[in-house]
């Protein structure tokens, strides 16, 4: 197991105790990502939060040699789930592509952050 680690993320691997990404043989495994700025702060516009957040997924995947097309599998965690499913969908279409991988959805209380409404957790294949 490799532990993958985008440039600024170290301070998550360090302090929380956690790796935003794995590679487990041809497997990229990427711990839930909220949608935050550069500097940390969960935006409050449910649109751009879902933007950073995949922007956030691309970065592990991109330092683990990957890329969204190698996605296979996501599950997302919503809070008022109904609420936003209409936009994240269509910000999710800016960055996901036919085939599209599998996805779970789930709605949820609450995130660790506050104002956070989703976490994305994927799984990619190696390239």
């Amino acid at each position: 197991m490799e532990s993958v680690i985008p440039e600024g993320d170290q301070a998550t691997y360090d302090d929380a105790h956690y790796a935003p990404g794995v590679i487990d043989g041809d497997r990229i495994f990427v711990s839930g990502v909220i949608g935050k700025d550069a500097n940390g702060k969960v935006p409050d516009d449910p649109a751009e939060q879902f933007r950073q957040a995949w922007l956030g997924v691309e970065a592990v995947l991109k330092a683990a040699g990957a890329g969204l097309t190698d996605i296979v599998e996501m599950t997302t965690y919503h809070v008022d789930f109904h609420d936003h499913l209409k936009t994240f969908v269509e910000v999710k279409d800016n960055f996901i592509k036919e085939p599209y991988p599998a996805w779970t959805g789930i709605g949820i209380q609450s995130l660790a952050r506050r104002k956070g409404l989703v976490e994305i957790r994927v799984t990619a294949r190696k390239p």
